[in-house]
């Protein structure tokens, strides 16, 4: 499975930008699909999740530092996952990684947990800076 994130770049503080995430065209509905990110130096941090397969309440999961300001949502064909980020922050700079979970209706426990997930995309840079 090959799984690929687009849509970094450069944005200035207090700017948006939506990460993109697919896996070689497959459906992901009923998957967890989590985003982690990574500065140089530190371990990689995971950001959000989202599980179609766990009840309303528990399909998204977020880190302290993205609730709030980020959402992640799939589109209707289920092939594409996004992370919209919103507010942005320098400290929001880092490399994003969309990373998939190859076991069906997992759900999203334990989602900050890096060896949960099977398949990692290459990862994005995000740069948030004036």
């Amino acid at each position: 499975l090959h799984v690929a994130e687009s849509g970094g770049g450069l944005v200035q503080p207090g700017g948006s930008l939506t990460l993109s995430c697919s896996a070689s065209g497959r459906n992901l509905g009923g998957y967890a699909i989590a985003w982690f990110r990574q500065v140089p130096g530190k371990e990689r941090e995971g950001v959000s999740c989202l599980a179609e397969s766990v009840l309303k309440d528990g399909r998204t999961v977020y880190s302290e530092s993205a609730a709030g300001r980020f959402a992640t949502s799939i589109d209707n064909a289920k092939s594409t996952v996004y992370l919209q980020m919103n507010t942005l922050k320098p400290e929001d700079t880092a490399v994003y990684y969309c990373a998939v979970d190859a076991i069906f209706g997992a759900g999203c426990a334990e989602y900050t947990t890096y060896d949960k997930f099977d398949y990692w995309g290459q990862g994005t840079q995000v740069t948030v800076a004036s």
